[in-house]
């Protein structure tokens, strides 16, 4: 009989549960303490752990440990080492020690540091993350851990985030303690992150160069049949697509992973995974495991997992929706309204934060999703677009239109609050629609980021909105703890502040070309593209609010904008020679083949009945010639253009370089392929078709 998934359910993690069986009481009340509130852990205590970590794993048949990473790359990185020891007997003896738990030393040479470091500076620290559970992958023990370079220099997507963590509760407790909440010592913000992704043949993968080195379909016509009669959605599952899934909750299941809710996608050969809400940095672990282990998954099923944002031309790409909330170690949630007038009065507050925070750092949310991948699909049919704003839904904005307007809420039941207005006091979760084209939308208790990448990780989008809301947090605290009249106060700042930056809140279609320049009138931002994005980052304003938190220093930001802009002109530059070489190689040949048997064909016929007119054969002849010309003729202007972005010196330029005229010689070059395409007999055409990679599965 099959075991119960509960009963395996986090077997490989290095939980409370097993933290129970393999530490004395009093170690598993400090470390569990240390989880809660982040205190730091003696060595003393970290050699009990690491003992208990090493017993635990090695009864699992585990044989190596790593501290798992998370540098300025796409992927994750983890350097393994050998519990084994030799004794002075010459025998091997299996130890770890809370020195080894703590802190490692990968070499930080070859990371991303974006000038940070010379080649030469090659030390760097890896340290323990306590508040993350230890797992066990592929009989490795992996411990999650910060990475920093020797001087100390932040240079891993783990770091800021959990600065960010205690920035934002720091200043979340100082706002509930005037709410008379002086029970509650720490604040989480909490995350779950909906992951989109693709599924492929593999045999079919391997046989499109684009596929193997960008992720995405370089050319491809559409085929008759896309995703307009959308019977995909949550559509029956094929059974190799059930099989996949299947397994891949149950490895998931086994890290600890609360795998929750799988179904088709809107695109042929598209699916999504959401797991249950947890801690951010918990769900950024996670989020990157998940990524890691689909893939693995996938290929043990003959298939590839695609996490490019947009893999195909013509059907949805993918994103991955931030569900972000906020709440307490006593269990509220911040972004709940409550059931009395005074929750609601707190929970406004919360809100005009988040709301003031959205507005204020528009550009900040829009980079920290920025990428040559995620600007393919930001701004299609399946995305939010490039403008920042908010949709609140129609109750939530008339009570705070009535807030600012000084009118009554309107048809609805009224009761007082602090606020000194009428108001209804619980306000339910499920009012309104959700809006799907909002970039960024309250849904009930919490707010969905809709922008982020599928490839992307969420440490980054997390840490903005945890500083920026924070800044506001912080500001509030600032001029409520001074208040000689708190209520009257209190009113008057939910009121201020949400007339200052209501022309976020946009419940209505962000598709609609009106709404850009609505937008526009507004003062929003539209920063279309990732090197038209990027820059804001390190303006000032940006530049002070992290290194007013110690979340980032100057130097980190301008590393990290270096790092991010470097790596949008080596994609486009890796996709525009993929393209160069499957052109050169693969489709012209196809072409000069197709048309040469053509033209046989034709001289054959008209030998043998030379009164033949051959219009068909003439024409298609003819045609592909022409089109074989012509794409020769692109393809050597995207080369030669390659040799000139090599001589752009600084790297902004590059990346306009790249975006203005390399990436529209790449759309030149394909639209010439994909009528090709159309025209070339199903034999002679080198590559796998979109039918076939969207409906083979």
């Amino acid at each position: 009989m099959k075991e119960r998934a509960d009963q395996y359910f986090g077997s490989m993690v290095f939980g409370y549960e097993k933290m129970k069986e393999y530490l004395s009481k009093d170690t598993y009340r400090q470390l569990k303490e240390t989880i809660r509130v982040g205190k730091e852990l003696n060595l003393d205590i970290a050699n009990q752990v690491a003992h208990a970590m090493k017993e635990w794993a090695l009864s699992e048949g585990a044989t190596h440990y790593c501290h798992w990473f998370q540098p300025m790359t796409s992927i994750t990185a983890e350097k393994h080492e050998s519990f084994l020891v030799p004794s002075s007997e010459g025998i091997a003896l299996m130890e770890f020690s809370g020195k080894e738990l703590i802190k490692g030393e990968p070499d930080a040479s070859s990371f991303p540091s974006g000038g940070l470091r010379a080649t030469f500076e090659a030390r760097g620290y890896t340290a323990w993350d306590p508040s993350s559970y230890a797992f066990i992958k592929e009989n490795t023990l992996c411990i999650p851990t910060a990475f920093c370079s020797y001087s100390g220099e932040v240079l891993d997507k783990k770091t800021p985030l959990l600065r960010s963590m205690e920035v934002i509760s720091r200043e979340a407790i100082r706002i509930l303690k005037l709410f008379g909440r002086s029970d509650v010592k720490r604040v989480v913000t909490t995350v779950g992150p909906e992951q989109e992704y693709f599924l492929v043949d593999k045999d079919l993968y391997l046989q499109r160069k684009d596929l193997i080195h960008t992720g995405r379909t370089l050319v491809g016509a559409r085929p008759p049949k896309g995703q307009e009669l959308e019977d995909h959605y949550f559509g029956n599952l094929k059974s190799r697509v059930s099989a996949f899934m299947q397994e891949l909750d149950e490895e998931l299941w086994k890290l600890g992973i609360f795998a929750k809710t799988e179904h088709n996608e809107v695109a042929p050969s598209q699916h999504e995974l959401a797991p249950v809400f947890t801690t951010s940095n918990l769900a950024v672990d996670q989020n990157q495991l998940t990524m890691e282990i689909m893939k693995k998954i996938a290929n043990k099923h003959g298939l590839v997992c695609l996490l490019h944002e947009k893999p195909f031309a013509g059907v949805n790409g993918s994103g991955k929706h931030n569900n972000w909330s906020i709440s307490t170690d006593t269990g509220l949630n911040l972004l709940e309204p409550g059931d009395n007038p005074k929750d609601n009065a707190q929970f406004l507050l919360f809100l005009v934060a988040v709301i003031a925070a959205v507005d204020e750092y528009q550009d900040l949310l829009r980079v920290s999703v920025a990428s040559a991948g995620n600007d393919h699909r930001l701004g299609a049919n399946e995305a939010p677009p490039a403008i920042v704003s908010m949709f609140l839904g129609e109750e939530l904005t008339e009570i705070l239109d009535s807030l600012v307007d000084g009118t009554d809420y309107p048809n609805k039941e009224r009761s007082s609050m602090l606020l000194g207005v009428n108001l209804l006091p619980p306000f339910p979760r499920d009012t309104t629609d959700r809006n799907r084209t909002s970039p960024f939308a309250f849904t009930g208790n919490k707010f969905e980021f809709r922008m982020l990448g599928s490839s992307f990780s969420v440490s980054g989008p997390n840490f903005v909105l945890n500083t920026i809301i924070a800044e506001q947090l912080s500001r509030f605290a600032n001029q409520l703890e001074q208040a000689k009249d708190f209520e009257s106060e209190l009113s008057a700042l939910v009121k201020e502040t949400y007339s200052k930056h209501r022309r976020i809140v946009f419940n209505g279609n962000n598709y609609a070309p009106e709404w850009i320049d609505e937008a526009k009138r507004r003062g929003l931002l539209n920063l279309v593209s990732t090197p038209e994005a990027l820059p804001t980052f390190i303006h000032a304003k940006n530049i002070a609010l992290f290194e007013k938190f110690g979340v980032l220093s100057s130097s980190e930001m301008h590393s990290r904008y270096e790092i991010v802009l470097e790596n949008y002109c080596k994609t486009l530059n890796i996709e525009a020679l993929t393209l160069v070489d499957m052109m050169r190689k693969q489709v012209l040949p196809a072409l000069s083949a197709f048309s040469g048997a053509l033209a046989r064909s034709f001289l054959d016929k008209k030998a043998a009945v030379s009164s033949l007119s051959l219009s068909y054969e003439a024409g298609l002849i003819a045609e592909l010639s022409n089109l074989a010309d012509g794409l020769d003729k692109e393809v050597a202007l995207l080369e030669q253009q390659l040799l000139e972005a090599r001589m752009v010196e600084d790297i902004s330029s590059e990346s306009y370089f790249y975006h203005d005229t390399v990436l529209a010689q790449m759309a030149q070059v394909r639209s010439l392929c994909d009528t090709a395409e159309l025209l070339t007999d199903q034999q002679y055409w080198p590559i796998p078709t979109y039918e076939s990679l969207l409906y083979s599965v």
